[in-house]
């Protein structure tokens, strides 16, 4: 018969491997096993010690966690993602707006990259009651891409690849700004960045897009405006008369989009032929690509500040 003693030393052991279980069962580990990083948002984030199970909730975070060396880390993401060609091999568990709970559970990530700005609030904040860490990465600024690379290389245990390709990225980008944008030295020229029609949709000063811009020796026209996507009218680009006009379509719709301002003669960029369809997709995207499209867009931009249109490039 045990004594009061032995039976609270009994107790004890029990609720110890009870703890024991509980921790494996969810995959976070004992505490000596973790880790904790900042991420995007300035957040902590603890996680077991790499590597790690991740899911990703965005493309853009997908070709992120590419480029810092942790695609092998990666065991689903949504659709869209498929950047770089790997990622096309990853399981596919839903889109941007909505994932399949069941099997984001079956698979018992250990840790799930959101996207903060966009997606699904509800399902991210169901995911955290889950105790399911929630990493949240966010590129809103061309500079952010290599210190987010770098954030992740830290969350995934990749820091190596993660600085090679942060320095990557930022070797490339001071290349383009030191040939281009001499270019644009004096008066640069001033560009809507257009990217929808019919309501007109341009991007603001504080957007990856409009860096872009500046880093092609350009200037955007609406870089004041503090909103990310700003709607704007007829009027106010008239009022705004830019040099040049980039519609930035979805393959296909370029060509439509610059017709309708060619009823605007008055126009600075309709007079002197400098309406541009740029459908390169990958200079939205929020992942290191950008830096492609970054390349072409700069290339298109001094082949018309040289001669004139140029549809297509």
């Amino acid at each position: 018969m045990c004594t009061p003693v032995g039976r609270l030393s009994i107790a004890i052991r029990s609720l110890a491997v009870l703890a024991l279980t509980l921790c494996l069962g969810l995959g976070v580990g004992p505490a000596s096993a973790a880790h904790t990083v900042s991420d995007d948002s300035g957040r902590q984030v603890t996680v077991r010690e790499p590597p790690l199970r991740i899911v990703s909730l965005t493309p853009g975070a997908t070709e992120m966690l590419f480029a810092a060396g942790a695609g092998g880390e990666l065991i689903a993401t949504v659709e869209y993602s498929d950047e770089p060609p790997a990622a096309r091999r990853v399981l596919r568990i839903g889109d941007v707006a909505a994932v399949d709970m069941e099997r984001l559970v079956a698979l018992r990530p250990d840790v799930v990259v959101a996207w903060p700005a966009g997606g699904n609030p509800a399902q991210r904040e169901k995911i955290a009651r889950l105790h399911i860490p929630v990493y949240e990465q966010q590129v809103v600024r061309l500079a952010d891409l290599p210190v987010s690379v770098r954030r992740l290389g830290a969350l995934a245990g990749t820091a190596a690849a993660a600085e090679r390709a942060a320095h990557d990225i930022e070797t490339r980008f001071a290349a383009l700004k030191r040939t281009y944008g001499a270019a644009g030295a004096g008066r640069a020229p001033a560009v809507l960045l257009q990217v929808w029609n019919r309501p007109i949709y341009t991007v603001g000063g504080r957007h990856l897009m409009s860096d872009a811009l500046e880093i092609c020796g350009a200037r955007n026209v609406f870089a004041d405006l503090p909103e990310a996507g700003p709607l704007v009218d007829t009027e106010a680009v008239i009022a705004r008369d830019p040099d040049i006009i980039i519609a930035a379509a979805p393959p296909g719709e370029g060509a439509a989009w610059l017709a309708d301002w060619k009823r605007f003669a008055t126009l600075t960029a309709v007079r002197s032929g400098r309406l541009v369809v740029f459908e390169d997709q990958a200079l939205s995207r929020l992942g290191p690509s950008v830096v492609d499209a970054t390349e072409a867009l700069c290339r298109t931009l001094a082949r018309v500040r040289d001669g004139g249109v140029r549809r297509g490039d």
